[in-house]
């Protein structure tokens, strides 16, 4: 992006790093530290929920940013399943909180 100044598909890249990298190794490390919340049904349903959503939610911003406005469903699918993934970490982090 930089060398070609072509910044079009900049969101994809910040949300690949914050959603794909970032909260995920929070997420790992919270999981590190408190082992018991790591191996809730929460746990996993936000594992999946995440590592499902975030690949469709990326593929269609980025057709969504290329300018095909119909993928706008596929982005609102794909961000909705990500957050359901977060709200259930927090859920199982902040409400529950299993012993460690």
């Amino acid at each position: 992006m930089g060398i070609t100044l072509q910044f079009t598909l900049a969101p994809v890249h910040a949300h690949l790093l914050l959603l794909g990298w970032a909260s995920l190794a929070l997420a790992g490390i919270v999981y590190h530290l408190y082992p018991a919340a790591s191996g809730t049904r929460l746990a996993r349903w936000h594992f999946w929920l995440h590592n499902a959503g975030l690949p469709v939610f990326m593929v269609g911003l980025g057709f969504l940013l290329a300018g095909n406005p119909a993928w706008t469903p596929v982005v609102a699918t794909g961000a909705t399943v990500v957050v359901v993934g977060l709200v259930l970490f927090c859920v199982n982090v902040l409400v529950i909180r299993p012993s460690a």
